[in-house]
C-alpha cells in the first residue's frame, strides 16, 4: 500500500527508468501478500527471495543475505525501501553496505517504545537512507532532533493514502459486508496481530472477552490474522467456537474488502500502525490498542483514540462515542498524490548524481532502481 503508488509514479514519469521489484517474502500468505500485490495492481515482483516465518534474526539474516544477492548482480543506482518491517532493515543494510544509496518511505516515524521491533528498524533504517520521504511534520521534527540533515528530508506527504483513494470506489463496489450478514455504519471492525497483545494468553483472553461484550451492543467484524489465530489457540480460544459467540471471526480479507469495512464500520479497533491511518484519511473513529503511536497526527488532526493495552479500555468504547470529540480535521499532503512527490524527489536525487559524474555513466549505473 505504501510502496505502490511510488512505483506507479516511477513509472509513468520516466519510461528510461528500470525498474526493479523485490519481494522478499516475510510476509508469505496468499491472503496477506499476493492478494495484496494484485489488488493494488503491481507487477509480478522481478525476484520472490521466501523468506518466510522466523525469528527476527532469522528473518533479517535471510532477507539481508537474499537482497545483497540481488543486488551483486544488478547493481541499481538507488534502493527504496517502505515501512518498517524486518525486510525494510535488511533492504537498507544490505544497500548500504555496497555503497548504494537508500530512499525510506515512511521515514520519520517514532513510537518512542523500545519494546517495540519495528522501532529500532525505523531508527537504522531511517540513518542509513539519503532520501528519508516523510509523510507529516511530526516525522520531519523527529528526523530533525535525531541530527539528520534535513537536505535529505522529503515532506512528501503519506503515499498508502494514496492507495486508499484511488482503490475505495473498487472496495466500496464489492459490499463485503453483505456476506458477514451486517449492515453499513452499524458494526465494529477489530484487528489484532502485535505479540505485544496477542503473544500474553491472559491479555489476549481479556481482550477477546471485551470485544465479546462488544459485540452484544453490535455486529464486531474480525478477520483474524494468522499470527493471531495460532496465539488464540494457544490460549485456549478455539476460532471455530469463536465464531458461534458475539463476534463474527473471519479468515484474513483482501486489501479491497478489508478496506471497504473500514470506510463502512461505525469504528474499528486495532494494533496497527497503518489502520490508525487509514481510518483517519477516512474520516472513521479508531480505537488503537497500544500505549503508544508512531503517528501522534492521527491523533491530532484524525480519528484515532489510543486506549493502551487495557480489555477495559474496550469496555469504555460506547461512552466514548457518545462524547462529542474534536472533528478531525484534513492532515496536510494526506490528500492521494504523495506518489509523485516522492517520485519526483527521487529523480532530482538521481539526476543530482549523474550531473556529479565527471566521466560519461553508463545507463546501467544511473537508470535502475
Amino acid at each position: 500500500m505504501k510502496a505502490a503508488p511510488v512505483y506507479r509514479a516511477l513509472a509513468e514519469r520516466d519510461a528510461g527508468l528500470e525498474l526493479l521489484l523485490i519481494h522478499t517474502g516475510q510476509h508469505y500468505d496468499a491472503e496477506m501478500s499476493a492478494v495484496f500485490m494484485d489488488e493494488l495492481g503491481l507487477p509480478q515482483p522481478d525476484v520472490y527471495l521466501g523468506v518466510g516465518s522466523g525469528t527476527h534474526a532469522q528473518q533479517t539474516a535471510k532477507a539481508l543475505l537474499g537482497v545483497e544477492r540481488v543486488l551483486l548482480e544488478h547493481r541499481p543506482s538507488l534502493v527504496v525501501v517502505a515501512g518498517d518491517v524486518n525486510s525494510t532493515l535488511a533492504a537498507a543494510l544490505a544497500a548500504s553496505k555496497l555503497r548504494i544509496p537508500v530512499a525510506h518511505i515512511e521515514a520519520g516515524l517514532r513510537s518512542f517504545d523500545e519494546t517495540m521491533p519495528e522501532e529500532a528498524n525505523r531508527r537504522l533504517t531511517d540513518h542509513l537512507s539519503q532520501i528519508l520521504l516523510a509523510h507529516s511534520e511530526s516525522a520531519t521534527e523527529n528526523l530533525r532532533k535525531e541530527g539528520i540533515d534535513l537536505t535529505r528530508v522529503h515532506l512528501v506527504g503519506n503515499t498508502m493514502i494514496d492507495s486508499v483513494f484511488r482503490h475505495l470506489p473498487a472496495a466500496l463496489a464489492r459490499q463485503p459486508w453483505l456476506a458477514l450478514g451486517v449492515e453499513p455504519e452499524r458494526f465494529a471492525l477489530v484487528t489484532l496481530h502485535r505479540p505485544a497483545l496477542v503473544d500474553n494468553g491472559d491479555l489476549l483472553r481479556g481482550m477477546v472477552d471485551a470485544l465479546a461484550e462488544l459485540g452484544r451492543r453490535l455486529p464486531v467484524v474480525f478477520p483474524v490474522h494468522p499470527r493471531t489465530e495460532a496465539r488464540l489457540a494457544s490460549a485456549g480460544l478455539d476460532c471455530e467456537r469463536l465464531r458461534e459467540s458475539e463476534l463474527k471471526f473471519c479468515s484474513p480479507l483482501g486489501y479491497l474488502e478489508f478496506l471497504a469495512l473500514e470506510a463502512k464500520a461505525k469504528f474499528v479497533v486495532t494494533d496497527s500502525g497503518g489502520v490508525q491511518e487509514e481510518t483517519s484519511a477516512l474520516s472513521v473513529r479508531c480505537f488503537t490498542l497500544r500505549d503508544t503511536t508512531e503517528r501522534p497526527v492521527t491523533v491530532e488532526l484524525g480519528t484515532n483514540t489510543v486506549l493502551g493495552k487495557d480489555p477495559d479500555g474496550v469496555r469504555a468504547i460506547p461512552e466514548m462515542l457518545k462524547k462529542v470529540g474534536h472533528s478531525p480535521r484534513e492532515i496536510p499532503l494526506w490528500d492521494g498524490k504523495a506518489g509523485g512527490r516522492a517520485a519526483k524527489a527521487i529523480q532530482g536525487f538521481l539526476a543530482s548524481r549523474t550531473a556529479c559524474v565527471e566521466r560519461g555513466p553508463s545507463r546501467d549505473e544511473v537508470s535502475r532502481i
